[in-house]
């Protein structure tokens, strides 16, 4: 005959949600985040669209603006790209240990690093040829835009690079290092479009 205690354990093991299928309350937080980051960059690129479409004489960038450096920032493009993908191999070979996961881990922050500092000589080229947020509507909304997607690739690597030690260790919660996952898929995968929008 089973105690009351286990009757009533039994009870509400049968009664409560599966604690593996629920999602991470980090997790959540950081879609969460996500979402309304989406919608920042969304309307920031919505008024550059207006703004280039309403141009007069529809030329665009504006006439002595420098132009971009499309092709290097292609190669920044695919570098950060890169970095997507490695982190995305460290949480797949996470599942049979984080010894497993480290090295792509490394790799998709020294990639991520490397495509800050590329923007960012990048940035110094442009300032130096006359592109500035006063020069034009163009420049105003080119460092807004990039400038904005900049900061929260820092924040992000940061983040990463915070976490390395913890997995090294064999201390990182799993729900932490999903969380940073969708932080750095975010800035990965919004990129692609600014480059699409603001470059080209």
């Amino acid at each position: 005959m089973s105690s009351p205690a286990t009757t009533i354990e039994s009870r509400v093991s049968e009664h409560a949600p599966d604690a593996g299928k629920r999602l991470p309350n980090s997790v959540l937080a950081m879609i969460i985040f996500v979402v309304t980051e989406i919608m920042f960059f969304a309307a920031l690129m919505s008024a550059h669209t207006i703004a280039r479409a309403t141009v007069p004489g529809g030329v665009w960038p504006p006439a002595g603006q420098p132009r971009l450096p499309v092709e290097r920032t292609a190669f920044n493009t695919a570098m950060l790209l890169f970095s997507g993908v490695l982190l995305f191999i460290s949480s797949r070979r996470a599942r049979d240990g984080y010894e497993k996961a480290r090295a792509y881990l490394a790799g998709a922050i020294a990639t991520g690093i490397a495509f800050v500092l590329l923007q960012g000589v990048e940035w110094v080229a442009l300032l130096r040829e006359g592109l500035t947020m006063q020069s034009s509507t163009h420049g105003a909304f080119f460092y807004l835009i990039v400038g904005a997607h900049a900061l929260h690739a820092v924040v992000a690597v940061a983040i990463l690079t915070a976490i390395y030690f913890p997995m090294r260790r064999g201390t990182l919660a799993p729900s932490t290092f999903a969380a940073t996952q969708v932080f750095w898929y975010f800035v990965v995968l919004l990129w692609p479009v600014i480059y699409l929008r603001v470059y080209l």
